[in-house]
């Protein structure tokens, strides 16, 4: 009785430390999710689906380019075919996190945390000293994504009842975040500057070729993002050390 009363107390430790750890992700989150409920207002995307949405997915880059895709009327396999690329990296993301479970957690909590993995959620999850337990990645992801999806929420509704002007400078906000990720490697590596100066290029210059500009842009997008990185990998492939260290 008294082993079961001691885990029962650790759980609740780790999910009070998970809360606390998740606080600064999800004061973040909300700001950048409010300029994303903005694009999927444009996208004809209601209050209550953006929250929905938002919460199950938790992925900037790959919600932007659904809420985009849908604005254009994109097919489902497009719309599919983007979330698959632009998310790909959480699949890498929960390989490296499966080492930070202990051995004897069930299955269905491996499920689960991998779910759970955003960049920020894995960052807090991978630095826990020793092994991550579930209640410390399951209290952090909730409240994280409670404020995510209640930031695209209400920018929804403030598309709605803000001028028309502002929601315009607000919807520029997210281009402002991805740029904010791109410039730090862009500086520090020169080859990550090579593919976003290609990409920018080839993405003007598929807009007006003669017959790559009639494909549809969710099309464009996914193949170039393909291309691109397949290029880079195959010129510049990241070395790695004597001891698997990139």
């Amino acid at each position: 009785m008294k082993d079961a009363e001691r885990t029962a107390t650790d759980r609740r430790s780790e999910a009070a430390k998970g809360f606390r750890d998740g606080i600064p992700i999800a004061m973040g989150y909300f700001a950048v999710a409010f300029s994303l409920g903005i694009i999927a207002k444009k996208a004809g995307i209601t209050a209550s689906l953006g929250f929905v949405s938002s919460f199950f997915t938790r992925a900037s880059a790959g919600e932007y380019g659904v809420y985009t895709l849908v604005a254009i009327n994109a097919a489902y396999v497009e719309v599919v075919a983007m979330s698959l690329v632009a998310n790909l990296r959480y699949m890498l993301m929960s390989a490296a996190f499966s080492q930070k479970i202990a051995p004897g957690v069930p299955w269905y909590h491996r499920l689960l945390m991998a779910c759970c993995i955003t960049d920020e959620v894995f960052g807090i999850s991978i630095n826990h000293q020793g092994y991550t337990p579930p209640a410390y990645t399951y209290s952090a992801a909730l409240i994280s994504s409670l404020f995510w999806a209640s930031g695209c929420a209400v920018g929804v509704v403030a598309g709605d009842l803000l001028p028309s002007s502002i929601v315009s400078a607000l919807s520029v906000a997210l281009y402002g975040m991805f740029i904010a990720i791109i410039m730090p490697p862009s500086r520090s590596d020169r080859n990550v500057l090579y593919a976003v100066v290609a990409s920018f290029a080839l993405s003007g210059l598929c807009a007006v070729a003669p017959f790559i500009s009639g494909w549809s842009p969710g099309t464009r997008i996914i193949l170039l993002t393909v291309a691109i990185s397949l290029v880079a990998a195959w010129l510049k492939p990241i070395k790695e050390t004597d001891n698997g260290e990139a």
